[in-house]
């Protein structure tokens, strides 16, 4: 008996300090490619059946400060424990990178996404699920078009399909972190908007975020476009399964929606975070958290996982029910709390409200050609 409690102190004291043991075991090394030196750290160990999550953060951020407080969060371990992470941050935007030469000409944000393939190579991995903030969910975003049979599923947040306007490039030069919070929030959230303007103007060297900035400011729309059953089936779009995640007080939350009306209604799935602003990985980790471990449960992993039965509403019917199934790969609407809105036709003749429990929802999915937004 004593042995056995001793055994679960051990086991709970061991998996307490799983991301500090994690980052103790992190390969940091630098990736050569075409377009310049990419700075990746690769933690965990890489299982064979498995894909590895690869995050990329935005401008003016380093894996550090975009997704430290998320990785480190103890709702967290049950992801790490099962999947290797592979941080990669564009050349010159790791925390003390030296200022880049004069003469390197700073990728744009196509051949960003271009380098990633060679990264995959170096370390040996063969498909990954992408998690990226802002650039790094565009350059994400694009990776995931050209090379669908290496990506899973992407977690894109504060995502922008669009090329960026003239007055959106001046805001941009001006407040970076205007682009993170809208005006209301930096007044109110003073202390989450005075660590970021320290992680950006001490830890990052700003002439090279300035480079990033602008291949950023100069990117080219994603041009994609949502599939219509009637119409054309094979337009451009993104094939594995996709989680749109915006706080409701971001500056990204129309830019997000607009991604979203752009791609496969069966595969991609809004989250719109209450009370959250630009950084809803770091104000709410706990929740994009438990999207997380939906999303990727909806790929066919972590079935086993210990996860709270959550609750949430659905427009696909009008009389309550539970589902209850094997869970599908190609379906990703197992998300949790909140209201489920349907767009298409269905929503002119007026929503009708079922609750769901959305541990299966994916099954009933599989009929359903509407996009999935859910707000919690």
């Amino acid at each position: 008996v004593q042995f056995h409690k001793r055994l679960q102190v051990a086991n709970s004291t061991l998996f307490m300090h799983l991301p500090q043991l994690t980052q103790a075991l992190a390969a940091d090394e630098y990736v050569e490619t075409q377009f310049g030196d990419v700075h990746c750290v690769m933690m965990g160990t890489v299982k064979a059946n498995r894909p590895v999550i690869l995050t990329f953060p935005d401008v003016g951020l380093n894996h550090k400060s975009c997704f430290e407080t998320l990785f480190n969060h103890e709702d967290m371990h049950e992801i790490v424990r099962h999947f290797a992470v592979c941080h990669v941050e564009a050349p010159g935007q790791q925390e003390g990178a030296k200022t880049l030469p004069a003469a390197y000409p700073y990728p744009s944000m196509e051949q960003l996404s271009e380098v990633l393939p060679g990264v995959l190579k170096h370390f040996g991995l063969r498909s990954v699920i992408g998690l990226g903030v802002g650039a790094g969910a565009y350059i994400l975003a694009r990776f995931a078009l050209n090379y669908p049979d290496l990506v899973d599923g992407v977690v894109l947040i504060n995502i922008n399909p669009n090329s960026e306007s003239l007055m959106d490039t001046v805001t941009s030069k001006v407040c970076r972190l205007s682009v993170y919070h809208k005006q209301e929030e930096l007044q109110t959230n003073q202390d989450l908007v005075a660590t970021y303007r320290h992680y950006i103007t001490a830890t990052m060297n700003e002439a090279n975020v300035s480079q990033f900035l602008r291949s950023y400011s100069n990117r080219s729309a994603l041009e994609v476009e949502r599939p219509v059953p009637e119409g054309n089936i094979n337009v451009r779009t993104l094939k594995c399964s996709s989680l749109l995640v915006v706080g409701d007080n971001s500056p990204a939350v129309e830019a997000v929606v607009d991604c979203n009306s752009k791609l496969n209604p069966t595969k991609t799935t809004l989250l719109k975070m209450a009370d959250c602003g630009g950084l809803p990985q770091v104000d709410q980790p706990a929740k994009v958290i438990e999207a997380l471990k939906y999303f990727i449960q909806g790929l066919g992993y972590l079935s086993s996982a210990s996860m709270t039965r959550l609750r949430s509403r659905t427009a696909s019917g009008s009389s309550t029910a539970s589902f209850d199934g094997p869970r599908s790969r190609a379906h990703t609407d197992e998300l949790q709390r909140g209201r489920i809105h349907s767009h298409g036709a269905e929503e002119k003749r007026g929503r009708a409200r079922t609750d769901i429990s959305m541990e299966s929802v994916s099954t009933v999915n599989q009929s359903v050609s509407k996009s999935t937004e859910v707000a919690c």
